[in-house]
This record gives structure tokens, C-alpha cells and sequence, in this order.
């Protein structure tokens, strides 16, 4: 206890020296426990069911001919069908049970209200396998799911019970209208659970065999072909993921030699091989699975070492401080080991108040931990938020405290090495009583600075990099109108529409938006742009040789009548949808300029030519009757990809459509406009996803902001931070060195070369350390390359730019000390001393 307390003692004695110890610290621990904690919540965290180690995702990488369907559950490696999970189910795969589970869209209609939300459908064990309990009621069972169309029951969310319900208890076997079909609420799920798909919080879970119920225009439960299900297992006590691989793969080929290769048309020989050597893959599944964690994993890495780097530079400066502090203490170190204190009891003594300053360096680091994470949630956009909090978990703190402690220790061991061996005598003879900590930490206080300017340049430059990047980002051409643009989603679907009705409701939405005083343009989608969504189909053309491995797939969309002028496309040839482009009429379509280029045709010449749209079942030939400028598709850093566009109006299975208004008004004006518009038609039909288009394009390039905005303020911290050091080491040089420069000035040296010298010993740290940053940034930017847009390795002009604004700022941390080495005034330097 007497050891803390002279330890608090010392440290209140100097306390700038503390403050800015503690301020360093808890900044770079507070950046890691930030990025840390989105790291943890997405990539370490385990599912609250039980026993999640031993849950496994199955994939099957490889050919699939017939339909595709892919979610945020996961790519489209990792689909399956329903009659292969029945198959796998059944059978002796060496796994204690196979799961089935996949999101969808969903209106839910209560006594109160109706709302957008979202389910899952599961098979019947799904909750068994886990092992989740139910917070009321029971959970789905084996049970539930026997008969097609036969089991009418859902289980809640507890969120979804909470938040609309009240948790109303009374909720127990009364009905819930789920796209359109009343369901009994059998249950409500544990309060911890929110599914196993990171990103996507399902409302309601409905057995897959209720979903031909709600969703008519689905019926492929008997379609190998027809690919779409996620599937998790668990593995049996003592069954390792490789010996259950084995086991569900003899299995596996079986199916797909006997069952499901005779059913694959077109395939060539040598495609029909990849496909009968399909293997499944088994993937640990505790944290569930979902799309976020496969394409966060690499920029997560990347933050997390960049705060890493920011901490090693916030370390440098706390040994630097100890080491200042120390040599300023030599003399009461010396004293008190000429009085009997052993070098154990000194070092003891000095760990402490490294400890302390790692402890409250921690406590700050938990503040700004807090603060950043609050910052990096709120710029990613609610729909891409899923569950992830701003709070910090008890694991989150457990790695705050402990990268506190671990710097606090590594860091300050050094500097009480060196202050705790301090001679007395020794001391005395180095002249007066002044410090010395010697030449040994002289050169380790330089080489920490140069690490710091080194550190800093690689972050400065990466970070420039980035920026670039976002650059490019925000200047791609979209190839449509966003200004002034808003866009929403309607699914009369989900409510229970009928195609008849909700092709006329389409049209009367349509009708009352353009009648809203100033809207210019109204026009409707089905796949929504820049959405990250993107349907697709294997295409025959008029005159285009498609062999069996032939890419013949093309984007796919179907719009509305002057959906091309509203979004401000040109075309390049032929006419635009009108009115008359309806069911019954001739089928018509539209491609786009990478479509023309794919199919070997030529943009005014493809007019006329006719096509055969081969995935989705179609029997009529589709007559090109215009070409339009290529746009962005799905994804804003997309390669413009072959699309063509079928007129909605001609399709007798649109459930649901995006809507897009363009008006010569403000967006807000509009977005206030459209949902008394919608209930005007149908009160209980809710307006999805209302905002505007350049909201869109923002959440669609969040992540490039947000990586590239945490990279430069990670940078321009560490370079802050270096900046600090610096100055604080050449202060500390400058004083230890008052009576050497009193020397030099009595015997003629001048002013400037008093500066000169300083300057110098900054100037080849300086050096130094940029290169060695330099190389630095050209290794990180090879190993960010992925994340960075239209650029190719490093930019030297960034290079030369950051290293004058580096240069720049070193020499301003090197300004003060300089001066102050120049203003020694020689005869009070040799006085004292």
C-alpha cells in the first residue's frame, strides 16, 4: 500500500509528464479496443446456443446448372436444394443432424398494425440443434414441418415481441398475418438469439414447408435444380469436422452420381466431371453464418494492425517520458541506493508507477474505445447494422485491460532498468548532479523516435492511398440520375395480393406519384439498383453460338414504361417501354451497351434481333427493341456486366417492386410526400426502405469511407503522436546537453550551428525513418490492395507529398528544442554545472 501511494506521489509531482502519458496510452488503446470490438462482435463472437463449437456450415463449391438464389446468409457456393437436405438429412452422414434455414422478406400484420420486417425459414430441427430454449410458449419442432402447406405456426423474436408486442404474454396461440397467411404463434424465442445469420435479425421463424404458402410463385421443393437453402450441422461428441467430411461425402457422391447427374442438360463432358466431383465442405459454425464475416474479415485485419501500429508509436512515447522522468530522478535513485534501497526494491517501485500509468492509460482507453466504436456504428447504415452495439463486451474490456497492462509492463521495463542501476558516485562524477541516462539510452530514445517517424509515414501514405481511393469511389459514372431522386419498395405480395391485383395497384401507385406537385418522372423496378441484389439468367441469342461451357449469363431486370428517361440512361438505339409493352402484348426487351459486346451484335443492328431468356422458364421469344448506356447494376465499384430489361408490366408473377421519383424538389419534400400517397391505396401496406438515391450510393461505398476516414484519423494520431515524442526527446536531449553546448558557445561556436547540430540529429532520424516508412506503405498497400479502388501499387506523388508534409512537421516538433539549444547562454550553462 506504501508503495502505491508514493507511487500516486510521484507521479502527481510532474503532471504533464503524467498527462501526456496517459493521454498517448489511452488514445492507442482506446483506437484497438475499438476496432477490436467490431472485430469480436463480428468475426470471434459465438453464438448464444449451446455447445456452438461444434456446429459446422456446409458448402459445395463447384457447378450448379438451374436456378440460383443467394442471401446474406452466404455466396452462392453455399446453396443447396431441398430435396438434397432431405436426402443428406436422412441419411448416415456422420454429422448428429442437418439444419436448413434461409431469410426472406416479410409483412407482418398484427391486431395493431402492419409492418415491414424480416423471417427465416427453418426446418424443423433447427431449434433442436442449436439447443436454444424458449423464452415463452415452445419452439418449432421436427413436427412442424411433415406436410407441404401443412403446419400455419410461427415463433417470435424476443425483439420482435418486445418491441411491437410490449411482451404481451397473451400473444400465445393468437394469429399473425406473414405475408398474407395467418399463422398461430406457437412461441418466442430466447432473448439472446437473433438467429444464426450475422447482419439479418429475423422477426419470425416459419417451418420451409410453409413456403410455397407464402410465397406463390415458389413451388421447387422437388426441383434439384432449384438451388437456395443454407445448411449447418453439428458434429457428434468426439467426431472431428474432417472425419464428419468423410462421412457426409460418401454420401454426398452417391446422390450425385446416380441421382442428380442424369438431370443436367447441356453440360459438356468435362463440365458434367466437375459437377459429379462436387465434394461438400465443412466450416466451423459457431459464429453462424453470413456473408458480413467473409467480406469484413480483411478490412477488420487491416484497422487492427493500423491501430496496432498507433499503439506501438503511443508505447514509444511512454518509454521515452520514463526515460526523461528517470533521468531527471537519477539523483534520488542514486541517493536511495546508497542509503541501502536494492535494485529490486527501485525496480519495483518504478513498475508501479508504470502500472498506474497503464492502468489509468487503460480507463482512457475505455473512454475513447467507446467514443470511436460510437462513431464507426453510426456511419454504417442501419440495414447493413444487423446486430452489432456501440458497447463494450466483457471480452472487449478483458483485451482493453489486458493490452494496457502488457505495454504498461513491456514499455516501462526498460526505463526502470535504466533508472533503477544509477551509481551514486558515478553519477557524481558526470558532472554537478546533473542526469545523464547514458549513451545506451540515448540511442534506444532514438531509435524509438525513428520507429515513430517510420511508423507514421507508412500510415500517412497508406492512408493517402486510401483516400485516393475513395476518390475514385465518389467520382465513378453511375450512368444515372441521383439527384433529386428518391426510391422506396412496395411488396402487395407479401399481403396477400393477387397477380391480377397487384399488377393494377402497381400501375395506380404509379398514377397518384405523378400527380404529387413537382415530380417530373415515376418509374418502377424489380431488382433495385445499387442494392447489392442481382438476378441472372442463361441467355440464347439470334445468331450468338453458345457451346456447353459457353458464359452466357446476363444480369437480368424488369422496369417500368419510362424507367430509361427518369433515370437519366440514354439510348443509344431503338425505343424506350411504353404503355402498350403489356401482357399479351409481343415481348419486348431492352439491353445494354455490355450486353451488345457479349453477344457479338452491334448496337444499332441488335434492334430487332430476338432472344430466349433460358433460366427463368421462358417460352416466348423476346424481341430486342432498344439499347441503352451502360449503369450501374448492383454495386457502385461494379464493372458495368451484361443486363437486359423485360417490361414488369408483361410478367404475371411481380410481387413486389422499387419505386423511383424524380422531382424538381427537395428529397425530403418527397420523402414526406410518398407514404400518405401509398395510404391513400392500401393503409396496411408498408413503404419499405423510403430514401433518397444519393443516400444509395452513400450506404452502398460505406465501407470505403468509413475504412478510409479511420485510416487517416489512425494516421494523423500517429503522427501526432510521433510529433510529441519528438519534441519531448529533443527537449530532454537539449537539456542534458546545456553544459556541452555552453562549451562549444564559449569557445566561438555560433548560433546557427547550435541549430544546425539539433537540426541534424533530426534530420538523419528523420531520413531514416522514412525510408524505412516508405517501404513500409509500399508492403501494406500490397497487402490492402483488395480494398483499394482503380489503383495499381503505390503512387509516388503521394509518396512525395507525404513526405514533405511529414518533413514539414518534424521539423516543427525539432523548432522549439532547436531555438532553445541556440539561446544557452554559456557562462550560467557552465555555473551550473
Amino acid at each position: 500500500m506504501n508503495l502505491l501511494k508514493f507511487a500516486f506521489r510521484t507521479l502527481a509531482k510532474t503532471p504533464f509528464l503524467t498527462g501526456l502519458a496517459v493521454m498517448s496510452l489511452g488514445l492507442g488503446i482506446g483506437a484497438n479496443g475499438a476496432i477490436f470490438s467490431l472485430f469480436d462482435q463480428i468475426l470471434l463472437k459465438p453464438l448464444p446456443v449451446n455447445e456452438p463449437q461444434q456446429l459446422v456450415n456446409l458448402s459445395a463449391p463447384g457447378p450448379k446448372s438451374g436456378r440460383t438464389s443467394c442471401t446474406s446468409e452466404g455466396s452462392c457456393e453455399d446453396i443447396f436444394s431441398y430435396a438434397m437436405f432431405k436426402d443428406l438429412q436422412g441419411a448416415e452422414t456422420g454429422l448428429s443432424g442437418i439444419a436448413l434455414h434461409r431469410t426472406f422478406g416479410a409483412n407482418l400484420a398484427t391486431t395493431e398494425s402492419t409492418t415491414s420486417g424480416a423471417g427465416l425459414w427453418v426446418s424443423g430441427n433447427y431449434f433442436t440443434l442449436l439447443g436454444v430454449q424458449p423464452a415463452l410458449g415452445r419452439l418449432l419442432g421436427p413436427s412442424d414441418d411433415e406436410r407441404f402447406g401443412g403446419h400455419p405456426v410461427a415463433v417470435l423474436s424476443y425483439r420482435y415481441w418486445d418491441r411491437q408486442l410490449g411482451q404481451d404474454p397473451s400473444v400465445l396461440n393468437s394469429t399473425i398475418v406473414v405475408n398474407g397467411q395467418p399463422l398461430t404463434v406457437i412461441g418466442v424465442a430466447a432473448s439472446d438469439f437473433d438467429g444464426t445469420t450475422l447482419g439479418f435479425r429475423p422477426d419470425v421463424f416459419v417451418p420451409v414447408t410453409m413456403r410455397a404458402a407464402l410465397t406463390p410463385t415458389w413451388g421447387d421443393f422437388d426441383n434439384r435444380r432449384s438451388y437456395g437453402f443454407y445448411l449447418m450441422g453439428r458434429l457428434p461428441d468426439g467426431v472431428s469436422i474432417e472425419q464428419a467430411g468423410l462421412a457426409i461425402n460418401l454420401i454426398y457422391s452417391g446422390i450425385l452420381n446416380e441421382v442428380e447427374a442424369p438431370l443436367q442438360e447441356g453440360m459438356s463432358d468435362s463440365g458434367l466431371q466437375r459437377f459429379k466431383a462436387r465434394q461438400i465442405v465443412l466450416e466451423d459454425g459457431f459464429r453462424g453464418q453470413s456473408s458480413i464475416q467473409n467480406s469484413a474479415g480483411a478490412p477488420l485485419a487491416f484497422l487492427l494492425g493500423v491501430t496496432g501500429l498507433v499503439l506501438i508509436i503511443a508505447c514509444a512515447n511512454i518509454a521515452n517520458l520514463l526515460l526523461a522522468r528517470g533521468a531527471g530522478r537519477a539523483r534520488e535513485m542514486a541517493i536511495r541506493g546508497s542509503m541501502g534501497a536494492s535494485r529490486r526494491h527501485l525496480l519495483g517501485q518504478l513498475m508501479t508507477e508504470s502500472t498506474i500509468l497503464a492502468t489509468l492509460g487503460g480507463l482512457a482507453g475505455v473512454v475513447v474505445a467507446r467514443w470511436t466504436l460510437t462513431f464507426m456504428i453510426r456511419a454504417i447504415p442501419p440495414d447493413e447494422l444487423g446486430g452489432l452495439t456501440a458497447s463494450l463486451s466483457p471480452s472487449v474490456l478483458g483485451f482493453t485491460a489486458a493490452l494496457a497492462l502488457s505495454t504498461g509492463f513491456l514499455f516501462g521495463l526498460y526505463p526502470a532498468l535504466n533508472s533503477s542501476k544509477q551509481d551514486l558516485v558515478s553519477m557524481l562524477k558526470a558532472g554537478g548532479g546533473q542526469p545523464s541516462a547514458g549513451r545506451r539510452a540515448a540511442r534506444f530514445r532514438a531509435t524509438l523516435v525513428t520507429t515513430q517517424i517510420a511508423i507514421s509515414m507508412t500510415l500517412l501514405i497508406t492512408a493517402g492511398l486510401f483516400i485516393r481511393s475513395l476518390v475514385n469511389v465518389s467520382t465513378v459514372d453511375l450512368g444515372i440520375h441521383t439527384e433529386n431522386v428518391v426510391t422506396f419498395g412496395l411488396s402487395p405480395e407479401l399481403n396477400g395480393y393477387g397477380a391480377e391485383r397487384t399488377m393494377a395497384f402497381f400501375q395506380e401507385v404509379e398514377r397518384d406519384l405523378a400527380a404529387i406537385p413537382g415530380v417530373t418522372g415515376v418509374t418502377a423496378a424489380l431488382v433495385p439498383l445499387m442494392s447489392g441484389s442481382s438476378w441472372g439468367s442463361s441467355m440464347a441469342v439470334e445468331g450468338f453460338e453458345s457451346g456447353p461451357d459457353t458464359n452466357d449469363n446476363s444480369r437480368m431486370n424488369s422496369v417500368g414504361p419510362g424507367y430509361f428517361s427518369a433515370m437519366g440512361m440514354p439510348l443509344i438505339a431503338g425505343r424506350e417501354f411504353s404503355e402498350s409493352d403489356v401482357t399479351g402484348a409481343p415481348e419486348v426487351v431492352i439491353v445494354n451497351e455490355a450486353f451488345v459486346k457479349k453477344f457479338n451484335l452491334n448496337a444499332r443492328e441488335a434492334v430487332g434481333t430476338f432472344i430466349s431468356d433460358e433460366g427463368f422458364g421462358s417460352e416466348t421469344d423476346m424481341q430486342i427493341v432498344g439499347v441503352v448506356q451502360d449503369a450501374t447494376y448492383s454495386d457502385v465499384k461494379q464493372v458495368a456486366e451484361a443486363v437486359f430489361f423485360t417490361a414488369y408490366r408483361q410478367q404475371d408473377w411481380i410481387g413486389w417492386l422499387t419505386f423511383y421519383v424524380h422531382a424538381d424538389l427537395d428529397p425530403s419534400q418527397i420523402i414526406g410526400a410518398i407514404p400518405p400517397a401509398v395510404a391513400r391505396l392500401d393503409p396496411n401496406l408498408p413503404v419499405e426502405s423510403i430514401k433518397s438515391m444519393e443516400t444509395v450510393v452513400r450506404e452502398n461505398t460505406f465501407a470505403d469511407r468509413l475504412i478510409s476516414t479511420l485510416a487517416a484519423a489512425f494516421a494523423v494520431l500517429a503522427t501526432l503522436l510521433a510529433s510529441i515524442g519528438l519534441y519531448g526527446v529533443l527537449a530532454y536531449t537539449v537539456a542534458q546537453r546545456t553544459r556541452e553546448i555552453g562549451v562549444r558557445m564559449a569557445l566561438g561556436a555560433q548560433t546557427q550551428n547550435v541549430s544546425a547540430m539539433v537540426l541534424k540529429q533530426v534530420g538523419r532520424m528523420a531520413v531514416i525513418g522514412g525510408v524505412i516508412g516508405i517501404a513500409g506503405s509500399i508492403a501494406l498497400a500490397r497487402a490492402a490492395q483488395a480494398l483499394l479502388f482503380g489503383m495499381e501499387g503505390t503512387d509516388p506523388l503521394m509518396i512525395i507529398a507525404v513526405s514533405l508534409i511529414l518533413g514539414m512537421v518534424v521539423f516543427a516538433a525539432a523548432y522549439l528544442p532547436a531555438r532553445r539549444a541556440s539561446r544557452v547562454n554559456p557562462i550560467q550553462a557552465l555555473q551550473s554545472e
